[in-house]
C-alpha cells in the first residue's frame, strides 16, 4: 500500500499581514515624523522584540525606540491613533476562516505585544479561532523553536496534522522543522487553493 498523508486537523494562522493588515509602518511614520528608512537606521533594534515577548511595557518601548543621542522622538499617542485606524481584515480572510468552522481546529500563532487583546475584541477573533498563542504571553517569538513547542503542546494534534500559515518564509521553515506542514501566505485565494488540496474545501 502507498503512503497516505494524514488529514489536516488544525490550521494555525499568523495574525498580522496574514489575517489582519498590519498598520505598523504607517503608525511608525505617524509616531516618528521621519521616513521609515531613517527610523530604521536610528532605532534601538532590541526594543520591539523585547516588547513582543512582554519583557518591557509599551511606555518603555516608546521611550527606548530612539536612543537619546539620535535626537528623534517617538509619539506614542500618534502611534496608537494610526495603528487603530489602520487595522482591517485582509481581503477574503474573514470568509475563509468562516468556511473552516467545524472542519478543522483554527488557531492564531502570533508575534505581537499586549495590543493583541484589543485586536481580538475589534475583530471578534474569539468567534473565528479555537485558541491563541501570542509571543507576549509565551515569552518567546517565532521563529524560535520554543514558540512552536508551545503551539503544538496546546493544539494537541500531531505536527503532521497541522498546517501553519504565515507571511514570513522563515517562520514557515521553522514550523516545518517542528514537523508541521506550512504555507507562505500571499492571498486568501492562494491559501484557499492550498487548503483545497489538503481538505477539499475549495470546491464546496
Amino acid at each position: 500500500m502507498g503512503y497516505c498523508e494524514p488529514v489536516i486537523r488544525a490550521a494555525i494562522f499568523d495574525l498580522m499581514d496574514t489575517v489582519v493588515y498590519d498598520p505598523y509602518r504607517e503608525a511608525l511614520i505617524a509616531a516618528t515624523g521621519v521616513p521609515l528608512e531613517i527610523a530604521a537606521r536610528a532605532r534601538d533594534r532590541h526594543c520591539w522584540p523585547e516588547f513582543e515577548i512582554g519583557a518591557i511595557d509599551e511606555t518603555e518601548f516608546a521611550r527606548r525606540y530612539f536612543p537619546v543621542e539620535s535626537g528623534l522622538q517617538f509619539d506614542l499617542d500618534a502611534f496608537h491613533g494610526a495603528r487603530r485606524e489602520g487595522y482591517r481584515w485582509l481581503p477574503g480572510m474573514n470568509a475563509l476562516l468562516a468556511s473552516l468552522a467545524g472542519r478543522v481546529d483554527r488557531y492564531l500563532a502570533s508575534n505581537y505585544p499586549v495590543w493583541i487583546d484589543e485586536v481580538m475584541q475589534t475583530f471578534d477573533l474569539e468567534a473565528h479561532f479555537d485558541g491563541v498563542f501570542v509571543s507576549c504571553r509565551l515569552g518567546v517569538r517565532k521563529p524560535d523553536p520554543r514558540f512552536f513547542e508551545h503551539v503544538l503542546a496546546g493544539v494537541k494534534h500531531a505536527p503532521s496534522e497541522c498546517l501553519f500559515v504565515d507571511d514570513r518564509a522563515e517562520n514557515c521553515r521553522a514550523a516545518e522543522l517542528a514537523g508541521m506542514r506550512a504555507h507562505v501566505f500571499t492571498t486568501a485565494e492562494d491559501l484557499t487553493t492550498r487548503l483545497g488540496q489538503e481538505l477539499a474545501i475549495g470546491n464546496t
